[in-house]
């Protein structure tokens, strides 16, 4: 059967295809379009989901690598060697892009997203092999984001295939062609955690996302569908209704604490990152539920994209139950995590991977 690291602690990898720098304007009141704004205070901060994701890891002290195209002088790269982040880097010639993000005082964020550089097949294959290296011995793989130019749509799903022989539990948040693309590549391209939204949920239901939103049961089937594609555990993110962790053991939900948003942007990265330190930690699905969403909430109390350290996410405040919220355990949420447990089967069965030990990475990260 496929095998997993199971000691505490352990390295992490993250892959962030499309890094970013990102930019948060504050504005003093709500957006007027045609009109002139004069800003209050700005933040820019070395970004791309896997990064942010990264970020958060390293704040709490675990072992964390993070890959991604840029050259050694990129304005990115320097920013994350100052925050003594532990970088594979692969060199390209073009600048990292920059997103900004604009925040009404009432919490309300508009993205501007650039595309990113092109990457060409040598770049492509680096980012893989840099993935690969790091990733035997590894705990945790997570590939997160959009994808860059030049990358193929359902090039998610090959990394996944790929890594299956290091051993590593795989994690993958992303959107749009590469999300359905992963999805549509068969049970051996599913990873072992998929973090949609509501949003991407419907998109992968073909559904309207009101339908998601507006009946339990229609959540729970959508959910159960990503079990029967393959998906062992699903961290479904509900924005400031908290989040909903479907596994083969069974489904839970959880509320976050009261909260005074600054920033949404990097909430969900923060959430993933509580559940992957969660995971190191040895907690059980309840467990890591909880600090996924205290980590999330903590991430939108801070301005810009900041991430949250260990001692602003309070676990304790935030409450977890069986079933969706404010519905007990019910035959729609057992038949969720009855799909779970039979894919989990399967999968451990289907994905055999050699039982002898594996050894650590060769080289440091650049």
């Amino acid at each position: 059967m496929r095998t997993h690291s199971t000691g505490a602690g352990g390295r992490v990898v993250t892959l962030t295809a499309n890094p970013s720098l990102d930019r948060t304007l504050d504005l003093p009141g709500p957006l007027e379009r045609g009109g002139v704004t004069r800003l209050g205070v700005s933040h820019t901060e070395p970004g791309g989901k896997g990064v942010n994701v990264s970020r958060a890891i390293a704040a709490a002290g675990a072992d964390v690598v993070s890959v991604l195209p840029a050259a050694d002088d990129d304005p990115v790269v320097r920013a994350l060697h100052r925050l003594g982040l532990r970088l594979a880097s692969v060199p390209i010639a073009a600048p990292v892009r920059t997103n900004y993000t604009l925040t009404e005082p009432d919490g309300t964020t508009t993205k501007l997203n650039e595309p990113g550089a092109r990457l060409d097949a040598t770049a492509l294959a680096a980012l893989e092999a840099a993935v690969h290296e790091h990733a035997v011995g590894a705990r945790w793989v997570v590939l997160s984001g959009s994808l860059p130019p030049g990358a193929p749509p359902d090039w998610y799903a090959t990394l996944v295939r790929s890594l299956r022989s290091t051993g590593a539990r795989i994690a993958v948040d992303t959107s749009e062609a590469p999300l359905l693309a992963l999805l549509a590549a068969g049970p051996d391209a599913a990873p072992d955690l998929l973090k949609p939204n509501t949003e991407e949920l419907a998109q992968l239901a073909g559904l309207p996302e009101d339908a998601v939103t507006g009946d339990p049961d229609v959540a729970l089937a959508a959910v159960a569908s990503l079990h029967d594609r393959g998906v062992a555990e699903v961290l479904l993110t509900l924005g400031g209704d908290g989040a909903v962790l479907s596994t083969a053991e069974g489904v839970w939900s959880a509320r976050p604490p009261r909260t005074t948003v600054r920033s949404t942007v990097g909430a969900g990265d923060s959430s993933l990152a509580g559940y992957v330190l969660a995971a190191l930690a040895g907690l059980g699905p309840a467990g890591r539920l909880q600090r996924a969403v205290a980590y999330g909430s903590a991430s939108a109390a801070l301005p810009g994209s900041a991430v949250p350290t260990p001692a602003q996410a309070d676990p304790s405040a935030v409450p977890v139950t069986p079933g969706l919220p404010g519905r007990p355990t019910t035959h729609t949420t057992t038949h969720a995590a009855t799909h779970a447990a039979t894919h989990a089967a399967t999968h451990a069965a289907t994905h055999a991977a050699p039982a002898e030990a594996v050894p650590a990475a060769g080289a440091d990260a650049r």
